[in-house]
């Protein structure tokens, strides 16, 4: 995909899982990437430029973004992956307020300093690419997920938002709604899951499993396609949009 060579991309929560499928697909199509995560382990293991920063803080997302334009240059590609799920979460009148916090931190709070500073050179350079990874819980609320659920369809308000500001600037703004995959943040709800229910993780999987018409889950490689694609110079005609990525069904 020719619409990625030659451009920086900035991609967190690239140690695992969809950032880390979507960073190497990116560097194999040309893009100058740097991968952002909290785990220097897991970034090392990638093989080209990674930042450690933790992105639930205004200053982590600085140094990020910073270490990127150093060593890097201007971002042109930002993918914001970075998140945590809600494995340990109740139902609203037994949901712990610190756990609401931090999820907010972490999943809307960061992405929201990160973009505001991304953007702003993006419009200097008259061209960028923001994609969000969100959920299908970002538009339909799971169960005993309120942090969750409220901090996915916040992402998708900023995205929006990050559309209509940017527009003008040759910035597009999308994001990718994955149902389940079976990324190690999934497999972590599955064992509270299959805990709480008394049952194995595998039956927890096989049940999810039934809620697509294939009867699977979506893998890591097909959200990273769709990311890939948004940060293409190619999807310049699509801003603004939601992209559910669960195989036909709304989770």
């Amino acid at each position: 995909m020719a619409g990625v060579e030659g451009r920086v991309a900035l991609v967190t929560g690239a140690g695992r899982g969809i950032g880390r499928v979507t960073a190497e697909i990116l560097s194999a199509r040309g893009a100058i990437v740097m991968a952002a995560a909290r785990s220097e382990n897991e970034l090392a293991s990638l093989g080209f430029d990674y930042t450690v920063a933790d992105l639930g803080t205004a200053s982590g997302c600085s140094h990020a973004v910073e270490e990127t334009v150093r060593r890097l240059g201007p971002i042109e590609i930002f993918v914001c992956n970075h998140g945590i799920g809600s494995a340990d979460e109740r139902v609203i009148w037994e949901q712990d307020p610190a756990l609401w916090e931090e999820t907010m931190r972490i999943n809307l709070d960061g992405p929201f300093h990160l973009s505001r500073l991304i953007t702003a050179g993006m419009v200097e350079k008259g061209y960028g690419r923001v994609v969000y990874t969100s959920s299908t819980a970002g538009q339909v609320a799971e169960y005993a997920g309120s942090a969750y659920n409220s901090s996915k369809h916040g992402l998708l308000g900023l995205m929006r938002s990050v559309a209509q500001d940017g527009g003008q600037h040759g910035i597009t703004s999308n994001a990718v709604l994955p149902g389940w995959v079976r990324t190690e943040m999934a497999e972590n709800s599955a064992i509270a899951e299959a805990r709480e229910r008394g049952m194995t993780v595998e039956e927890v999987w096989a049940e999810r499993d039934k809620l697509y018409p294939p009867g699977r889950v979506v893998t890591p490689q097909e959200v990273a396609e769709v990311i890939a694609f948004l940060a293409s110079e190619e999807s310049r005609g699509v801003s603004g949009e939601a992209i559910t990525v669960a195989l036909g069904s709304i989770w």
